[in-house]
């Protein structure tokens, strides 16, 4: 399977300046292939295939206003091209329905926050004996190595972020045979509900509070944000500060993600198989509750979950939203109805036991994917149940009596 691998790149003012070179020839030459494409559509004309748009390319680095061109890597402009084509490729596929809808390909502007170029094979860009990164037409660029590459990787993209810092992201193929073995096998099972209070609870009882990254930076970051709006536009403060904005939303991105893999590697190293529901994320971002939900990154971390247990031979397992995880008592699997979102405990009608919501809804996911989890997790307190009239006791002297009546 492919793998993708991002490390921290640390350029001179040289290389930046290249980088920034580079960037901006990339973003031209995907302009220029947007603007013929939609000129084309237009004039009524048939769509411009790729091979054309290169040999445009080609042409325009010969001519005076596009020469500087060619002080860049020419794999560089033509991954451009390409990043053109998977664009319109994903807009066609939304409007068949083959994906979700995505809106047509737009131009790109110099003042976008993220900017990235790629370098294939044919670059010829390498890693050095002493680890740096050398790019063509940049430089040997030092690299922040955090981990080994598991084999020899087939592209890099170098990217530069909001704030400022460069990366360079490997794609890599791995094995998972070779994974397998540093997660052995378990009997291990776990049902996750995901919520606001407890980032996840699971089936075994256990309750995962939530970080709150972002409720924890706002303050901070609106001293910024208030700094930034007092600036002047298109000054060099207000550039820093933009930065400096740019940077704090960073910190608690990076956070939030560190807190997804940790959480995600640990039930999937120690769970054979994870259940999850599917959350309807979309609708809860558009509810009062906008802010936490985007500050609790489910999806994200669900989708760590998954290529994980892709990874290491772990089963992975949605439940349907509409799944009623919330009103079915996983103790005798009887359905009591619906209950505000105020009740966290509540009484099951039919056995009597005394259940925690999360918990309850946690085990009801495990059970809806078919894994054997027990319910005894999911109850708060058992309940003293009246013995029935006719139920037999003992006495201390071994005499046999029915309740409320002598034995004869």
């Amino acid at each position: 399977m492919q793998l993708r691998y991002s490390f921290r790149l640390y350029p001179n003012g040289p290389q930046r300046s290249a980088l920034a070179r580079a960037f901006g020839c990339a973003r031209v030459a995907y302009n220029d292939a947007l603007r013929t494409r939609e000129d084309a559509r237009a004039s009524g004309l048939p769509f411009v295939p790729s091979a054309v748009l290169s040999k445009a390319l080609t042409e325009a680095k010969k001519t005076e206003a596009r020469s500087w061109l060619g002080e860049v890597s020419a794999v560089v402009l033509q991954q451009s091209l390409r990043d053109l084509d998977a664009a319109y490729r994903n807009f066609f596929d939304g409007l068949k329905g083959k994906r979700p809808r995505m809106g047509a390909p737009r131009f790109k502007s110099r003042k976008d926050n993220r900017q990235a170029i790629r370098f294939t094979a044919n670059a010829r860009w390498s890693i050095t004996p002493g680890g740096d990164l050398s790019l063509p037409k940049i430089g040997d660029v030092r690299v922040k190595w955090s981990r080994r590459l598991p084999s020899v990787p087939s592209t890099v993209t170098v990217v530069k972020d909001a704030s400022g810092r460069y990366f360079c992201s490997f794609v890599v193929e791995t094995d998972p045979a070779d994974d397998l073995t540093r997660m052995p096998e378990t009997d291990a099972v776990v049902g996750i509900d995901l919520g606001l209070t407890h980032f996840a609870v699971l089936s075994d009882g256990r309750k995962i509070d939530s970080p709150k990254f972002l409720r924890r930076a706002e303050k901070k970051l609106k001293r910024a944000q208030q700094a930034l709006s007092r600036k002047a536009k298109g000054s060099k403060n207000r550039d820093k500060a933009r930065i400096k904005v740019a940077r704090a939303h960073a910190r608690v991105a990076d956070a939030r993600r560190e807190f997804h893999h940790q959480l995600s590697t640990e039930l999937i190293r120690d769970n054979q198989a994870v259940a999850v529901e599917d959350l309807a994320v979309k609708g809860l971002a558009r509810t009062r509750l906008a802010k936490s939900v985007h500050d609790a990154g489910w999806s994200a971390f669900v989708t760590m979950l998954e290529y994980k247990a892709a990874r290491y031979g772990r089963a992975f397992h949605r439940v349907g939203r509409f799944e009623p995880t919330s009103q079915v008592c996983s103790n005798c699997s009887v359905q009591d109805g619906p209950k505000p979102l105020h009740i966290r405990e509540w009484t099951c009608g039919a056995c009597g036991a005394v259940l925690d919501r999360d918990i309850n809804a946690a085990v009801n996911v495990a059970k809806a994917a078919g894994l054997a989890v027990t319910a005894c997790g999911a109850q708060v307190r058992p309940v003293l149940v009246p013995a029935q009239r006719v139920e037999a006791g003992t006495h201390r002297d071994g005499q046999t009596t029915v309740v409320g009546i002598p034995a004869l």
